[in-house]
């Protein structure tokens, strides 16, 4: 678009702002409507060995899961509990109007659908399975989706139902 013959100045007022989430504690909100599609925010913070992670984060001692932990691949991951990575801000939905999407040595947030201002960004966490079914516990989700599976772990993996075994022609 061209205002007096030249083109309009793009806005450079941010795409979000931080405040107190309904989800959880504080979250990260939409200040002007984002297109699908778009790219948001990186999530950063130090590139870390999965063994530096077990150490920094304890889970067996913790109440419930709360990390700043984002796998890269492997056998790395980010630690994003720096001040300075907002990311780290985005809480989790079963109906997420964002997604991380991994490129290379960097996670970027992309928005998934139109997000009007005042919008909390989300996307869902997926987190991997492990233990048994008394660790849904320690993942419990609060997003308030209709569509809440309750859990910020990935869902289980449904079973494949077994063919009924065919009748042998007499």
């Amino acid at each position: 678009m061209k205002q007096n013959g030249k083109p309009a100045a793009r806005s450079s007022r941010r795409l979000y702002e931080i405040g107190k989430s309904r989800i959880q504690g504080s979250g990260v909100f939409a200040t002007r409507r984002i297109r699908p599609g778009q790219k948001i925010i990186e999530y950063t913070g130090d590139i870390i060995p999965n063994d530096e992670a077990d150490r920094r984060y304890d889970e067996e001692n913790m109440e419930r899961h709360h990390t700043f932990l984002f796998t890269l691949d492997d056998d790395r991951c980010i630690d994003g509990n720096v001040k300075t990575n907002d990311a780290r801000l985005i809480n989790h939905s079963c109906d997420p109007n964002c997604e991380a999407i991994i490129e290379g040595d960097h996670i970027w947030i992309y928005a998934l659908k139109n997000i009007q201002p005042g919008t909390e960004l989300a996307y869902d966490y997926k987190y991997e399975r492990t233990g048994g079914k008394e660790r849904e516990k320690f993942y419990i989700c609060h997003c308030g989706s209709a569509k809440c599976r309750g859990s910020i772990m990935l869902p289980p993996k449904k079973r494949k139902k077994k063919k009924a075994a065919k009748k042998s022609a007499r």
